[in-house]
């Protein structure tokens, strides 16, 4: 019924320094059909618009300060539209339009869903990896990128005080699929029966009871793209908050970036990609789950050194 994040609109303090963030991580400005706000599009159809915090236009914001202030998923077509129409009855601020629907999660976020499918197959393959038993890259070396180029925003992650009110709206309301969970902690659900691990992490912290944005995570190619981005942030003296690293229970590859878009903005690649086979896993959170392995505070660019140690 839902295939992907098509559009997220952020209301911020300071929308040049946001401009300036988003072209160094790697997204793309294009002319904005919004005035007065700024827009980045990227590959696979995804596209960020940026206003003006106090912006009239915008939705109630969840918490204080710059943060996320609506997300739109895209629905696959008329039917699936219809039928979310009808699952939305009698939900928070539900509004319906000829063309689009509204209404807030638990959290107090603003949804709203459109038809559109998002591009999955993209003519920016990478390289491949070569691996025992699996060769993909013969006479050709990995690439080295001097930054990253993200192909699309891939998920979203929201502090949810109410856990189990937020997980049961995506999973029952909107269709979602539990992918994995930290018991009382945390839900990785996934917008459709097939696809990548996650398009939507819940999570609640025992020392935070308000909603709020964690982080908003860009797909890229390779492992080598999230390195390269990374320390392209770095040479540009953005503060690097952890990585590069591994997420055991995705299997993904990652690099956080603290952003003045409210939460941090995360390159990653690698996920694991899932069918309505596949059966959640639930475990009790511990760091090693988070992280197999990772950088606190990035890789400094001159030396290729941990930043802390420096």
């Amino acid at each position: 019924m839902i295939n992907g994040i098509k559009t997220l609109k952020f209301g911020v303090e300071d929308r040049k320094k946001c401009q300036n963030f988003a072209i160094d991580f790697g997204l793309e400005e294009v002319s904005s059909d919004i005035e007065g706000t700024t827009k980045f599009s990227m590959d696979n159809g995804s596209a960020i618009y940026v206003y003006d915090k106090d912006d009239t236009r915008l939705p109630p914001a969840f918490e204080d300060g710059s943060t996320l202030r609506e997300v739109t998923w895209a629905v696959d077509d008329q039917e699936s539209f219809d039928k979310l129409k009808d699952s939305l009855q009698g939900v928070d601020s539900y509004k319906a339009e000829t063309d689009i629907l509204y209404c807030r999660d638990p959290n107090g976020l603003t949804l709203s869903f459109e038809i559109s499918v998002m591009q999955t197959s993209l003519d920016k393959a990478s390289a491949g990896i070569n691996q025992y038993g699996s060769i993909n890259r013969i006479n050709e070396a990995s690439p080295v990128y001097e930054k990253a180029a993200p192909l699309g925003v891939g998920h979203v992650v929201l502090f949810s005080p109410n856990l189990v009110a937020a997980q049961t709206f995506y999973e029952d309301i909107l269709g979602f699929y539990l992918s994995d969970a930290y018991n009382n902690r945390g839900a990785f659900l996934r917008c459709s029966a097939e696809g990548w691990h996650h398009n939507l992490f819940l999570l609640k912290l025992p020392h935070r009871d308000a909603p709020g944005l964690n982080h908003v995570a860009f797909i890229v190619r390779d492992i080598h793209e999230v390195i390269g981005g990374g320390l392209h942030m770095n040479r540009k003296k953005w503060d690097s908050f952890i990585g590069p690293g591994r997420h055991p229970v995705s299997s993904a590859y990652f690099w956080y970036v603290h952003s003045p878009f409210g939460g941090a903005f995360e390159y990653y690649t690698n996920d694991d990609y899932l069918t309505p086979e596949w059966q959640a896993r639930h475990y009790d959170y511990s760091l090693d789950l988070f992280t197999e392995w990772a950088v606190e505070g990035g890789i400094d660019d001159t030396t290729r050194r941990q930043i802390n140690n420096m």
